[in-house]
């Protein structure tokens, strides 16, 4: 009887250890960062699996200069750590629209661009519905106007996520 039930326990535990690894089905929240001027954008991770997912982000801008949306999607591969640290990767891109204010004469043309995106980072999973991450995104534009078609930049977010 004693060896069924420290089987059953350890089985118990074990299996919590391995669920504890795996990540949420959906994460909205935001992310927070430098974004190539547009700030703060919307984010949104939807899981594909035990170990990967894609995420999604909205950034806007209204401002004197200009006005633009960027519109970003990246699969990523989420490797466990240590506890309930994990690190990422991923690949993907996106596109936007800027629309710059007449009166700037700017040599830059208002218009759609399109951007290749990679990923790194680290995130922490608390035992509450929270997630909060570190990320390197590397952009580079490959066609469009507003000054962004031939673009290269970093850009790096701490990201707060509510998990569902």
């Amino acid at each position: 009887m004693k060896i069924t039930t420290l089987f059953s326990v350890v089985f118990l535990f074990a299996t919590i250890g391995i669920n504890a690894q795996d990540i949420s089905e959906h994460a909205l929240g935001l992310r927070l960062g430098d974004s190539d001027g547009f700030g703060a954008e919307i984010s949104y991770q939807k899981s594909i699996g035990r170990y990967n997912r894609a995420e999604f982000n909205l950034g806007w801008r209204d401002s004197r200069d200009f006005d633009a949306f960027k519109l970003s999607g990246v699969y990523q591969w989420v490797q466990p750590i240590d506890g309930n640290f994990n690190w990422y990767y991923g690949v993907g891109g996106g596109l936007g629209n800027v629309d710059f204010e007449p009166a700037l004469n700017l040599e830059d043309e208002d218009g759609l661009f399109v951007f290749a995106a990679g990923d790194i980072g680290i995130e922490y999973n608390f035992d509450i519905p929270l997630l909060l991450s570190l990320d390197f995104r590397p952009e580079i534009g490959l066609l469009g106007y507003g000054g962004f078609e031939n673009d290269f930049d970093f850009d790096i977010a701490l990201g707060i996520r509510y998990q569902f």
